[in-house]
């Protein structure tokens, strides 16, 4: 049928060749678009041969778009293994990874994120990142500022071995950004650490101070000067 359709818009290209010159290019077009849906067709009728129902909306090649049949054929079966086609299943066979647990969340007065660096615009690009992701995640900030720079100097001879008064001097300069965080649980903060990080560039340095809150100790909770006032009525007796 194919070859056929080739021959008729063969013909059709002979009679109108005077009238249009582009219709060379369109029949071997139509041509080979002809082709490629007669092939499409005669795979899905060997489809069709099965009972299982496929419903593919996207592609109408018969008067519905749904194909119903039953993929009850060995070697069919054993082709959509081999060609790696995913199908799905209704019930989820991979066990949740999120455990719940009782013991109670650790809380945060202050959590400050010191980074050092000698790149000032690194540093720069890197502050506005944290805080931008402190802010996306909803993270109280308390303030951000930047520690006064440290500078390093040596002088050194200019030569190894001679020329004693000729010296160069080499400056070591280390750049600060702090950003102090506010009233954190545990879980958001160690989620939030290990975010930036992961992203923490070449050549900066981290430092992490925590501020937990505990719980007042059994053994303090009552006032100092009621125990000593109990002891001296202990002695005065």
């Amino acid at each position: 049928m194919c070859q056929d359709s080739r021959r008729k818009l063969l013909v059709t290209y002979h009679v109108n060749r005077k009238e249009n010159p582009n219709t060379q290019a369109e029949a071997g077009i139509m041509c080979a678009a002809v082709c490629t849906s007669k092939d499409l067709s005669v795979l899905f009728r060997r489809l069709l041969l099965s009972r299982q129902v496929l419903r593919i909306p996207s592609l109408d090649f018969s008067r519905s778009s749904v194909i119903s049949r039953f993929f009850c054929n060995s070697r069919l079966s054993l082709w959509v293994q081999t060609a790696g086609i995913h199908v799905g299943s209704h019930h989820c066979t991979v066990a949740p990874s999120i455990t719940e647990t009782e013991e109670p969340d650790s809380l945060y007065k202050n959590v400050a994120v010191l980074v050092k660096g000698h790149d000032k615009a690194v540093l720069d690009s890197y502050q506005y990142f944290a805080t931008l992701a402190a802010q996306e995640l909803g993270i109280n900030i308390d303030k951000v500022y930047e520690p006064p720079k440290k500078i390093e100097r040596l002088t050194l001879l200019k030569s190894v071995h001679i020329f004693k008064k000729h010296r160069v001097q080499y400056e070591m300069r280390t750049y600060y950004k702090c950003i102090e965080l506010k009233h954190l649980t545990g879980c958001t903060a160690d989620v939030y650490l290990e975010y930036i990080q992961r992203n923490l560039p070449e050549g900066v340095a981290m430092e992490v101070t925590k501020t937990l809150l505990e719980k007042l100790p059994e053994h303090i909770k009552e006032p100092v000067w009621n125990t000593i006032s109990q002891e001296e009525e202990k002695q005065r007796q």
